[in-house]
């Protein structure tokens, strides 16, 4: 990594940093960090904000569970799994429903980086894999 880029990296993680507040994102703090950014246009503005926008982007996934069904989901089936993901994770969870046609039944829940899918086209995908 080219020395201007690890710079650029590392002050769009400077950026995010103070868009925190007590650990969690902050929607007036990520305001103000563009409010900044765009009135002192630091070099490299766009690569910045891209970067930036990846680390935020990360940290709001970190905080939902976007729940991918085929058929009718529940509010309460909702709420139990971000009750459930919230517990796991050790932080507060919402829940987000997604319709996808593709699982055929079942659901797949995604939670930042990790996916939990109980869904039959998870099943077949695994047995198509298996032989």
């Amino acid at each position: 990594m080219a020395s201007g880029t690890k710079k650029l990296q590392q002050f769009a993680r400077q950026l995010f940093a103070l868009s925190l507040d007590e650990g969690r994102l902050s929607a007036e703090r990520v305001s103000g960090v563009l409010e900044y950014v765009e009135k002192h246009r630091p070099p490299q503005a766009l690569a910045l904000l891209k970067a930036y926008r990846r680390l935020v982007t990360a940290e709001v996934a970190r905080g939902q569970a976007v729940v991918e069904h085929a058929g009718p989901v529940s509010d309460a089936v909702l709420q139990a799994i971000a009750r459930a993901m919230a517990a796991k994770y050790g932080r507060p969870i919402a829940p987000v429903a997604q319709r996808n046609d593709l699982l055929l039944a079942g659901l797949r829940v995604r939670v930042g980086d990790d996916v939990y899918e109980q869904s039959v086209a998870g099943q077949l995908d695994a047995l198509r894999r298996a032989v």
